[in-house]
């Protein structure tokens, strides 16, 4: 999820006249009580004097953060472009340049692909489609097949290759399968975007192709699993030997489809998704090689169009942010280019992420902000050993585990302490398509390298200018980067109480991952192993059963409620953090009161402090694709749901008995 950074001054020896209380009061509507909806309290104003900028889908604080880092970021890239000071500078420069060069991307039009289109042309047979989808996995082009390296659920001293359903080109299957005017919209904007290509490609029976796709698409949609099904991180493991593959898929070439991936010799493989491929079997039966040609065909002009020349970026833009998110216009392309220079999100290392990232580090991250971050660290999780030891719920041998695995949790905070080696990619300033070819080689190679060699446990799954945050339950591991660490969700100059509620819960929020639905049936290594008795299992389940009915009322659009099966995970990890990181800034007083300042209480700015991380706008068109993929509860939702639960916002508040955020307090709900 997030992560904040947090001062461990005493503030409160101080004057209140003397502090900052870090909340934006400009944001407020005070026409709104807090004991109503603390969203609207803390964000009113806010979100009706903003606009979302026209080449974005949402806004708030993590965009507003993002779009700072991206201009640090432009600054060392334009820096590196002018004046490389190394070889890895230099690489970053030449790309850059190549994804600028829009004059040279025109002239060459589709020839970088030419002899991608030709041998999807000349596949012949089945086998030679199977071939064909092990190679897209090497090419970062999307097919039915997914295929990755992870650590091993079950044994996480080493490393297990899986594969995974995929194949589509809507955000979900809902998208395919349900009559919602906004999916049916979608679905013939889908088609339009496929004709659209194939006529830019010089390709002929353009609507004929696109009719064939949106129905191969469907059946393989109807075939993926939902999004609240692979949450299940004990339905998900399923590990085969390779040679016992035709057992579930009697069928399928796999040998083929590894050989093709680079992994031949491969001995056992976790299929997440055991019925997609026994279903993919038989949709491949009932497919034409025609069909499958034109469907590899448009998976390939599609995951290559924002590379080509501009009709075809247009045409990709119209489907994917416009249509599908409610973008109405394109990012500029210097925003696409260090995008893709230095990575545009969370789990995207863009094509030279770790090189930008350690300029970004040097220029700033300072290193008081880690020091900082591990006295927070350290103070949440004094205040989660706390919270574990009281638990009413929870039996103590259960709770002896629980404390286990806190202790072993490890926390990483700002940067890696091992750099990624580039060393082997070739970059060249005037060969955009053939570099992002040779970088997704590059990584797919670093990937299936990892086989039969220890874990590493140095690795990040972000880079430091990410603006996000993440637990990883195969590492028990708490992640920082570095961009995430200031304003508005740590402030130095910011008085405690909402530094805690900002950073700190988001931090408890990380933490706490570690013990929701899926995260605690992992232990302190990393193992899927259940370490609770079914007594305790059993009281957990009932509580977050709850949590569940709580969220699964809220109304996000007209008719459109939120899954909370899908975003549990989410919001158990909000609710946990919140409780946790209050704790921890009550015992950060030491007994002794805090100051009043702006006319608050410190529990009262607490809960300011959380609320106005949240600040968010939305367009519709993204809301409604969030609710399905998303397992986020949309922002207004994380700001006044937990709340509710928590009994220091009743006392901080004088919330009472018709207030609307009330809630019986048999029927608060208090996990961790």
């Amino acid at each position: 999820m997030i992560v904040f950074l947090f001062v461990a001054v005493c503030c409160h020896e101080l004057a209140a006249q003397d502090l900052f209380s870090g909340i934006d009061p400009d944001g407020f509507d005070h026409s709104v009580r807090p004991q109503d909806d603390l969203y609207q309290h803390v964000n009113g104003r806010w979100l009706l004097s903003t606009q979302i900028p026209a080449d974005k889908s949402n806004y708030g604080s993590f965009t507003a953060l993002d779009d700072a880092a991206r201009e640090n970021i432009r600054t060392i890239i334009e820096d590196a472009t002018k004046n490389p000071v190394d070889a890895n500078g230099q690489k970053v420069g030449d790309f850059y340049s190549s994804f600028m060069n829009e004059k040279l991307i025109d002239e060459r039009g589709l020839k970088p692909i030419q002899p991608a289109l030709d041998a999807i042309a000349d596949l012949s047979s089945k086998q030679d489609l199977f071939r064909h989808f092990g190679r897209l996995q090497t090419m970062g082009i999307r097919g039915p097949i997914g295929f990755f390296v992870s650590t091993d659920a079950k044994d996480s001293s080493r490393y297990l290759a899986a594969i995974v359903q995929s194949g589509t080109t809507l955000p979900d299957r809902d998208y395919y399968l349900k009559d919602d005017e906004k999916y049916l919209t979608a679905r013939a904007a889908l088609k339009k975007y496929i004709i659209r290509l194939f006529e830019l490609a010089g390709l002929s029976d353009g609507q004929s192709a696109a009719d064939q796709i949106l129905q191969l698409e469907t059946k393989l949609a109807k075939a993926q699993w939902s999004r609240t099904e692979l949450r299940d991180a004990e339905k998900r493991y399923n590990r085969y030997a390779v040679s016992d593959l035709p057992e579930l898929t009697p069928k399928l070439p796999w040998s083929v489809f590894f050989d093709a991936v680079g992994v031949k010799d491969l001995a056992e493989v976790n299929v997440l998704t055991p019925s997609f491929f026994q279903a993919l079997e038989t949709i491949g039966d009932g497919t034409k090689l025609n069909v499958a040609r034109a469907y590899l065909t448009f998976q390939l002009l599609d995951g290559v169009a924002p590379l080509l020349p501009k009709p075809f970026v247009d045409a990709h833009f119209e489907l994917h942010r416009k249509q599908l998110a409610g973008v109405p216009e394109q990012k500029p392309r210097w925003k696409r280019g260090v995008d893709a220079t230095s990575g545009g999100g969370a789990g995207d290392f863009g094509v030279l992420g770790e090189v930008v990232a350690q300029i970004y580090v040097t220029r700033h991250f300072k290193p008081e902000a880690k020091r900082r971050m591990d006295e927070l660290v350290g103070n949440l999780m004094k205040a989660y050993e706390n919270s574990i030891d009281d638990l009413t719920w929870m039996t103590d041998d259960t709770k002896k585990k629980a404390l286990q695995k806190l202790h072993r949790i490890t926390p990483k905070i700002g940067y890696p302490t091992k750099w990624r080696d580039y060393s082997k990619l070739a970059i060249r300033p005037d060969d955009l398509i053939g570099n992002i070819r040779r970088s997704a080689l590059h990584e797919h190679q670093r990937m299936i390298d990892k086989l039969g060699k220890p874990v590493d446990r140095t690795e990040w799954g972000m880079t430091p200018q990410t603006v996000n945050a993440y637990y990883n339950p195969g590492k028990n591991e708490i992640v920082f980067p570095a961009a995430i660490l200031q304003p508005p969700f740590f402030d130095a100059d910011a008085d405690d109480a909402v530094n805690y509620g900002g950073i700190g819960a988001v931090i408890g929020h990380e933490i706490s991952h570690g013990f929701d639905d899926q995260g605690s049936k992992y232990d302190g290594d990393g193992n899927l192993e259940n370490w609770w008795t079914d007594e305790d299992r059993t009281a957990f389940e009932k509580l977050t059963g709850q949590l569940v009915a709580q969220y699964a009322g809220y109304e996000a659009l007209p008719g459109k409620t939120l899954n909370g099966k899908l975003t549990l995970g989410e919001n158990i990890a909000d609710l946990s953090g919140m409780a946790i990181a209050y704790k921890a800034y009550i015992l950060s007083l030491n007994g002794k009161k805090a100051p009043v300042i702006d006319g608050h209480t410190g529990p009262q700015r607490y809960f300011l402090g959380w609320s106005q991380i949240w600040r968010r706008l939305y367009r519709e068109e993204e809301l409604v694709r969030r609710l399905v993929v998303d397992p986020h509860s949309p922002s207004e939702f994380r700001g006044n749901g937990p709340v509710t639960n928590l009994n220091a916002f009743y006392e901080a508040f004088d919330v009472k008995p018709g207030d609307k955020l009330y809630k019986l307090p048999k029927d608060r709900i208090q996990i961790w």
